[in-house]
């Protein structure tokens, strides 16, 4: 049974992340909100462990989408004085699947450490049970991938 069956890329890719926000459910709902009521669709969802009553928040989205992100978010920055927006652009996503990944221990490891050995820098991760997302740098796609395919065997 294989591991990883699949890998899909997905290029053009941003990530924004929200620093210091304020730990509070009602909030965050709101920025996705803000988010989706300015036709943005967001990907990859990442939040820190909450430190000191505040969180940090990332999301990947289309990196055409941006400027409206910005806008839609520059309300928040009025409200939450310390709140910093960080934005890299440049990204590519790598999605590596397998159905077997549940059954298997040690797939993510082996991942991280694949790219670690080519000196990829991840920007995000996330995952399930089935499936392991990296945000990295666009300029190291060519080389992640080609790694991946060796190490998993895939075409």
């Amino acid at each position: 049974m294989k591991p990883v069956t699949n890998l899909n890329v997905t290029q053009n890719v941003a990530m924004i992340t929200l620093d210091n926000v304020p730990n509070k459910i009602d909030l965050i709902a709101s920025i996705f909100n803000e988010v989706a009521n300015h036709g943005i669709n967001i990907d990859m969802i990442s939040q820190t462990a909450p430190y000191k009553g505040s969180i940090n928040l990332s999301f990947s989205l289309d990196e055409e989408n941006v400027p409206k992100a910005i806008s839609a978010l520059s309300k928040f920055k009025k409200e939450i004085p310390h709140l910093r927006i960080d934005i890299v652009s440049g990204l590519s996503k790598l999605s590596i699947f397998g159905e077997a990944m549940k059954d298997i221990p040690g797939v993510a490891a082996s991942l991280f450490t694949t790219l670690a050995e080519a000196g990829v820098e991840l920007k995000m991760v996330t995952t399930s049970e089935v499936d392991i997302s990296y945000l990295i740098d666009q300029k190291d796609e060519e080389k992640a991938v080609q790694i991946i395919k060796e190490r998993f065997n895939l075409k």
